[in-house]
């Protein structure tokens, strides 16, 4: 059974550390494959501010396009509507019916898993695979699957310790302080290019 991986984000814009999290959930989980899936419409959180989808899916192309074992999916930026994770693991199953699939996630995500859009039908849908982070205990998000009795759907993949995200390289564009070295080349260029996030300010 192939092993693939799903890892959605609103890219807003892509890191290093979203590169990070790939390679090691990719070698420690021993996946034959990852999808990206850049965020259309967000249910969960307020990124009006941002770049369009589509915008965002060309960041994520730039950051992971080309490499071997990764593919960029556009299933949430075509779809109408709110993206909820049930509706593409939904979809993604049936285009891969003989996969086991793994979500790949931050535990701050998994730690608000109870609130998501059916999240018993996410769980049948897929094994979590969780990049802990120093802040949240790895005890606070299994008691989340527990609660859900899911704790068997649940694992935790190493990665090394990068503390910064998406947020802080746009306030780091924002107020003209140095952000090349945190996101992926291509994403650099784009962003200069495009004149995104006010970065020619």
């Amino acid at each position: 059974m192939t092993r693939l991986g799903v890892f959605g984000s609103s890219f807003n814009p892509p890191t290093l550390a979203h590169a990070v999290l790939l390679a090691e959930a990719g070698w420690q989980l021993a996946l034959d494959r990852i999808m990206v899936v850049p965020t259309g419409e967000a249910w969960h959180k307020d990124i009006s501010g941002a770049p369009a989808a589509g915008v965002r899916m060309a960041l994520a192309k730039a950051a992971f396009g080309g490499q071997e074992g990764l593919e960029v999916s556009s299933l949430e930026v075509d779809r109408q509507g709110p993206s909820y994770t049930c509706d593409t693991l939904e979809e993604i199953h049936s285009l891969n019916p003989d996969s086991q699939i793994f979500f790949l996630s931050g535990s701050d995500a998994a730690l608000g898993l109870g609130e998501w859009h059916r999240p018993d039908r996410v769980l049948e849908l897929a094994e979590f695979a969780v990049a802990p982070r120093s802040e949240i205990a790895r005890d606070a998000v299994a008691e989340v699957f527990e609660r859900l009795g899911a704790r068997d759907r649940l694992e935790f993949f190493a990665m090394p310790r990068m503390e910064f995200s998406s947020t802080l390289v746009r306030e780091r564009i924002a107020s003209n302080r140095p952000w090349k070295h945190l996101v992926p080349q291509g994403v650099a260029e784009m962003i200069d290019n495009e004149d995104l996030y006010g970065s020619k300010q």
